[in-house]
């Protein structure tokens, strides 16, 4: 099989569609945090806690959907903490999201060695099962690839269209937008500057910890720490690559996902015996950085991001 029959397959979209729905979740995130003005650099360390959260409340006993739900209250207790230091006491925020990404992997790391100290190997859990769309599914090439994956990967093409109908046509995402390119503005119009940046950080951080949980809950069925394996820094890279767009940010996903996938294949590939394996797992990355460095030229970057606000300055 060569690459283009690779290409042509519907296994390989499906695969990709899948590897590119936690990077859906925790982009839309992120780049909710940033259009108001904050870089949250605390995603990674939110999504493991995230995924630890999700598996651990289904492990012991909650359903799935309210194991999502409380992955996305734990991610938005860190979004709180992240935001109360960098909104309202304007500390950095470089320093602020590195310092919650080991905040929360270190407590999750911890809250790991307590709940289970005897287990050697993560137990497992009834995770999510794909459901195929009447009709839909049956369609060649897409319908596997689109309508035929877990109910997660469903809401995150939905969040996606969710996330850029408020920020686009509602007055909320106008207040949003209007906080990360000139908060003075909306000061001025007597809305809370601090509250929709921090309200921005906090739904944001909750959405990241999803995209955590569904690496526990709907690609995998048990949780280890490396799994996270540097998503959360991808989606940094994706919402610049979607220039801070939320359809755009899910097709980087997408593509970033394929080229993964892509690698995987190639592997397999009697091409691939004669190459090392390590340059198979950079190339996503490596693509994934020219393709950036070729859609950020003509990005346009939020004009009030990493800028503190203090009322009555200018």
């Amino acid at each position: 099989m060569d690459i283009f029959e690779i290409l042509l397959s519907a296994s390989f979209w499906t695969a990709a569609i899948r590897i590119a729905s936690p990077l859906i979740f925790a982009t839309l995130g992120e780049l909710i945090c940033e259009r108001a003005g904050v870089l949250n650099l605390g995603i990674e360390g939110i999504m493991v806690a995230g995924a630890f959260a999700g598996w651990m409340a289904v492990y012991s006993g909650t359903g799935l959907w309210m194991g999502v739900a409380v992955a996305m209250a734990v991610g938005m207790v860190f979004g709180l903490v992240h935001s109360l230091l960098t909104v309202p006491f304007g500390l950095s925020q470089h320093v602020v999201g590195l310092g919650v990404t080991l905040l929360a992997t270190s407590l999750t790391y911890y809250a790991y060695r307590l709940a289970l100290p005897e287990v050697t190997s993560p137990p497992k859990i009834e995770a999510f099962q794909p459901y195929e769309v009447p009709f839909l599914s049956d369609i060649p090439l897409i319908g596997p690839a689109l309508f035929a994956q877990t109910p997660l990967t469903y809401l995150a093409f939905i969040l996606a269209g969710v996330v850029g109908l408020v920020l686009y046509r509602t007055p909320l995402g106008l207040a949003l937008r209007a906080v990360g390119e000139n908060p003075s503005a909306v000061a001025a119009q007597g809305l809370s500057v601090t509250g929709i940046r921090m309200g921005a950080v906090i739904v944001g951080s909750g959405l990241m910890a999803v995209g955590g949980a569904f690496l526990t809950m709907s690609a995998f069925d048990s949780f280890f720490f490396e799994m996270v394996n540097g998503r959360g820094w991808i989606c940094i890279a994706l919402v610049v690559f979607g220039a801070w767009k939320p359809g755009k940010a899910l097709l980087g996903a997408v593509l970033f996902a394929a080229f993964d996938a892509l690698q995987i294949r190639v592997q397999q590939m009697p091409l691939g015996a004669d190459i090392p394996y390590q340059v198979f797992l950079m190339m996503p990355y490596f693509l994934s950085i020219l393709a950036l460095i070729v859609m950020s030229r003509r990005a346009e970057v939020p004009a009030a991001l990493m800028v503190p606000f203090n009322k009555g300055e200018r």
